[in-house]
């Protein structure tokens, strides 16, 4: 009987220290979100700096785990950013940075958790840096509103849709290359004042578009090319 007793005991305990067999799962990490965007202050959108030594200035993002952000600074030399000149990572909201005289800049600025996760880029701000001896700035580069970068594009027809600035408030005018070949060389429109530009389509085809940006003082800027497909 005593022995019954005993081996009774010992498997309780046995059972009781082993609980459910291990099959209790750990608790799973929480998930970790990405800071908000930043946005930018300084150099403004057009501006045209006096000075080739520029404070970049952002407004803070946030983290909603509440972890450490940090900004990384992105300055090119055209704005789809294919031309960089400075990747800098700053912790506070404001950084000096020393550019060249007399060039067109855009820039723009992420924020970054300190699990690696980022988010978005802000948008971009374009400038000029003053340049010695400079009476005319060339235009800013032409930025694409529609359609869009690699978009599909269901209908017969396609209005192309685009933003240009210049710094020194010039009239503009623009010739717009576009065709089937990567590098569109045909020109469809030349010396218009609008900003949009009407394609017939044919299907299943990969178009491909640029606007030259010119200013009233013979400068003039080539801006990138851009595509997209028919269905």
């Amino acid at each position: 009987m005593k022995k019954y007793l005993y081996t009774l005991v010992l498997t309780t305990l046995l059972w009781s220290c082993g609980g459910s067999g291990g099959s209790d799962s750990p608790e799973p990490e929480p998930e970790n979100n990405a800071p908000n965007t930043p946005t930018l202050k300084y150099p403004t959108n057009n501006l045209l700096c006096i000075d080739n030594t520029i404070d970049f200035e952002w407004n803070a993002a946030t983290d909603p785990d509440g972890d450490v952000v940090t900004y990384e600074i992105q300055i090119a030399k055209d704005n789809q950013f294919t031309q960089i000149v400075q990747t800098v990572t700053n912790t506070s909201t404001l950084r000096t940075i020393s550019l060249d005289k007399g060039i067109a800049y855009y820039w723009r600025v992420s924020a970054k958790d300190s699990k690696n996760l980022s988010s978005d880029y802000s948008s971009v701000n374009s400038f000029y840096t003053e340049g010695e001896g400079v009476s005319n700035y060339l235009p800013f580069s032409p930025e694409i509103v529609s359609p869009t970068l690699n978009a599909t594009v269901t209908e017969t027809n396609a209005t192309l849709e685009w933003n240009a600035s210049d710094v020194d408030n010039d009239p503009l005018t623009f010739d717009v290359y576009f065709g089937t070949t990567e590098t569109p060389t045909t020109i469809v429109s030349s010396n218009q004042t609008s900003k949009t530009f009407n394609v017939d389509l044919s299907s299943s085809e990969t178009y491909y578009w640029k606007v030259v940006v010119k200013d009233d003082k013979g400068g003039e800027t080539i801006g990138q090319v851009w595509n997209f497909k028919t269905d």
